[in-house]
């Protein structure tokens, strides 16, 4: 039986959809002196996304009358589900753990997209995953990385991590400050290809790189600036000034593109957004992008809308 690890959950294909086997991993403590201590979250009841038809990925999402236009779906931040583990606390824009909402269980290949804060001294014990494209965008504070391919690697605000999780891989993350929270994006993609070989890697973006711009920080290919990944997606990321406008083009007509606001406001394409909303738009080729308040910071997830 095929697997995919989707958020705190190992997911069973059955040829149906895939459901939730495995609960919430336990959390570490990690005190002055290097000792963990651990502690069992209770289970939560498993979440299935099962697709509409063969092929069909999230096209779910998209309403059949909206008050904006009929290719758009439009997620307030205040919609996303949210979960308070004490330790972990969770923004979910899609279903996840024990958040599940039909309605919202991906965005084309795009399956979660949780934002993250850690207590200081917290973290994820080691846990599986397989078969889903990990990316971690921190946004503030310090998240330390262990995997059981022998990586040990540290990632700040201005480093982009990515996971090939292919066949399988175990890892651990946690906040490695004592005193200060850490808060980072964690994104999950369906891959376009199942059981690659496992792998880790991460980059610095370029300090400035993202000032009134669009700076591509993920694509399908290893050359290209940011780093890869087994999909054909693109992310971009940028920090415009108040009233400064620009555009951004689609990269595959296949694909539709998902915007989320990190910080500030925007108005794209007409619609108004604030800090944390997301915006998932089909059957267009153009973004027309303005940033309404100072320092606004944006992400675009280009993904492909079906799986092949």
């Amino acid at each position: 039986m095929n697997t995919a690890s989707i958020g705190r959950y190992l997911f069973q294909f059955n040829g149906n959809g895939y459901r939730g086997t495995r609960a919430l991993p336990q959390y570490v403590r990690h005190g002055h002196n290097g000792s963990r201590h651990t502690s069992r979250r209770r289970q939560h009841p498993a979440c299935s996304t099962k697709p509409d038809g063969p092929g069909a990925i999230a096209f779910n999402h998209l309403p059949t009358d909206t008050p904006i236009m009929t290719n758009a779906i439009l997620h307030r931040a205040a919609s996303r589900g949210h979960a308070d583990h004490g330790w972990l606390k969770s923004h979910h824009t899609f279903s996840f753990g024990s958040y599940h909402d039909p309605s919202r269980m991906h965005f084309g290949a795009l399956r979660v997209l949780n934002d993250d804060t850690v207590a200081p001294g917290m973290g994820f014990g080691t846990h599986p995953h397989e078969n889903m494209e990990i990316i971690s965008i921190p946004l503030e504070g310090e998240l330390e990385h262990r995997d059981d391919m022998g990586n040990v690697a540290v990632i700040r605000h201005g480093d982009v991590q990515v996971m090939s999780a292919g066949t399988g891989i175990r890892h651990s993350e946690f906040n490695r400050d004592q005193k200060a929270v850490v808060k980072f994006l964690q994104i999950w993609l369906f891959p376009n290809k199942r059981n690659v070989e496992p792998r880790y890697d991460q980059v610095t973006l370029e300090m400035g790189g993202s000032r009134n711009r669009l700076q591509q920080i993920l694509s399908p290919y290893p050359d290209e600036e940011g780093v890869w990944i087994h999909q054909d997606a693109w992310f971009h990321l940028g920090t415009l000034d108040a009233g400064f406008g620009t555009t951004y083009q689609r990269k595959r007509s296949a694909n539709g593109v998902y915007a989320f606001v990190v910080k500030g406001g925007f108005t794209i394409n007409d619609i108004a957004l604030q800090e944390r909303d997301g915006l998932g738009l089909v059957g267009t080729d153009l973004l027309n992008i303005a940033a309404d308040t100072v320092g606004a910071e944006l992400l675009l997830m280009d993904v492909p809308m079906q799986l092949t």
